[in-house]
């Protein structure tokens, strides 16, 4: 009577396995919106990573081959975890986000301060909105483009770790 117990336990643990995983399978992964950039400042600063702004736009279709092929992939798979923080900006949205400073602005705004004018455009900053690394602007090339994204986050990486910089970028907590 007790193994019948046991196995039904088991049969329901995997039923709620098989359950989970086929939801999980169907749960799109998006890549985070940008709402709070300092607090994903403050983030970066504590965690020594790069925050990955990436700028779209509705209806761009380069935008969207960037995100299905490349950015959800990696994000799905963990790939960039514990590396980088990333956030997307909607140029063509009015709803305003909290800048590094920490005034609220509409990302077309953000883009502006940083001359960003073609979609899809990827930047690599460090804890106060500065750049790091080269910036991706454009996708032309998908087979080439993860290896791209992968040096550029390699770099902002290895300049977030510089004595010099670790001084600098260091942010006082709200």
């Amino acid at each position: 009577m007790k193994s019948t117990g046991k196995w039904n336990l088991v049969l329901r643990a995997l039923a709620l396995l098989c359950i989970s995983t086929a939801l999980t399978a169907n749960t799109p992964v998006e890549v985070p919106m940008g709402q709070d950039l300092r607090a994903d400042g403050r983030q970066s600063a504590r965690h020594d990573r790069p925050i990955v702004l990436v700028f779209s736009a509705r209806n761009c279709s380069y935008c969207e081959l960037l995100e299905s092929s490349i950015l959800r992939p990696s994000l799905m798979g963990g790939y960039y975890d514990d590396q980088i923080i990333m956030r997307k900006l909607m140029l063509d949205s009015q709803l305003p986000i909290g800048d590094f400073d920490g005034q609220r602005r509409a990302p077309s705004a953000i883009s502006r301060r940083y001359q960003v004018h073609v979609t899809p455009t990827v930047l690599f900053v460090d804890a106060q909105g500065k750049e790091l690394a080269p910036r991706l602007v454009g996708i032309n090339t998908v087979e080439m483009y993860g290896g791209y994204l992968d040096a550029a986050i390699q770099e902002a990486r290895r300049k977030l770790a510089q004595p010099q910089h670790a001084q600098a970028g260091r942010i006082a907590p709200l």
